[in-house]
């Protein structure tokens, strides 16, 4: 089913498919756009409504004209009708600091469609000790969601670890020939850590997309 609003065509028919509403991408919608899309889908759906890589000011202005959302500043995420807990743990794992804001992402977009997130920052490869301090808790989670700059090594270190589904996050960050992301993704599409899961550059939303969805199949064949 769309349901046309003039500037956008929303597929209404997502959520019976994936078990989650179109979510709406902010950057080049204006505020008004954002609230009439909100609007519909809210209307139109049961599950919870996201609005990701929202700026501050934009978000104020949806919030004005839609009731009943929250905004998360740290992820620039807009919600409203958030998910129950569903039976299905996810842990954020980040490398370094610089690469928290995208961690903080995943992080949010994976706890509004209800999975249980639990957040790591800084564990690095350099010091590879701080990775195998948490390795107890990894082997508890039904997925990993890796989010690594530079030379992208983490996701082959956790892919090398756990049984779980490995969801792994390149980033931006580094020096020139990080080439911003693009090796950080080539060494996770080339990690010898067989069966890891590559999402985009910088895509904290995508990671926590394919955790869900991981978690939709999961929950229809119980």
């Amino acid at each position: 089913m769309i349901h046309d609003l003039g500037f956008a065509r929303l597929d209404l028919d997502r959520e019976r498919r994936q078990g989650l509403p179109e979510v709406v991408y902010g950057p080049g919608k204006t505020a008004e756009q954002i609230a009439a899309v909100v609007t519909a889908l809210l209307t139109h759906n049961t599950g919870p409504v996201l609005a990701t890589r929202v700026a501050p000011d934009v978000a104020e202005a949806v919030l004005g004209r839609v009731q009943d959302g929250r905004y998360a500043p740290e992820a620039r995420l807009l919600l409203w009708r958030p998910a129950r807990l569903r039976d299905f743990d996810v842990a954020v794992v980040a490398a370094g600091t610089s690469d928290r804001p995208v961690a903080v992402e995943a992080a949010a977009v994976a706890e509004a469609v209800g999975l249980g997130v639990t957040t790591v920052h800084d564990v690095g490869v350099a010091g590879l000790d701080r990775i195998l301090q948490i390795r107890p808790l990894l082997e508890r989670q039904d997925a990993v969601i890796v989010v690594a700059g530079m030379e992208g090594a983490l996701a082959s270190v956790v892919g090398g670890l756990v049984r779980c589904p490995v969801i792994a996050v390149p980033t931006s960050t580094g020096y020139g020939a990080a080439l911003e992301g693009v090796t950080a993704l080539l060494a996770m599409l080339t990690s010898c850590a067989a069966g890891i899961t590559v999402v985009n550059i910088d895509s904290g939303f995508g990671a926590a997309m394919a955790a869900h969805r991981l978690a939709h199949v999961s929950e229809a064949h119980r």
